[in-house]
């Protein structure tokens, strides 16, 4: 996720984020780059789900969460190892 594909990505995902359902998992596991667009764009959908009193987890990849850890982001953009943990941290809170 870059510079060119994160504008078609952020649309896409804030359109399922305003119509529904609440709690939504974005699962990354197969994508292999993220760049500072492809954060940005992630950043600003937690926030947009958020604001809509949901909440967006991340499933991720040891690549992506490295990416993610540099920036000190792992813990706001709620990074999960799989769909399963995914969805039980969105039962449990």
């Amino acid at each position: 996720m870059d510079a060119f594909s994160e504008a078609i990505f952020r649309k896409v995902i804030s359109k399922h984020i305003d119509e529904g359902p609440k709690h939504v998992i974005l699962d990354l596991a197969k994508i292999d780059f993220v760049d500072s667009s492809g954060l940005g764009a992630l950043v600003q959908l937690v926030k947009k789900a958020q604001t809509e009193k949901g909440s967006l987890q991340i499933v991720t990849n040891p690549r992506v969460t490295q990416t993610v850890k540099l920036v000190r982001l792992e813990k706001f953009l709620s990074l999960q190892p799989s769909v399963d943990v995914a969805v039980e941290s969105i039962k449990g809170g």
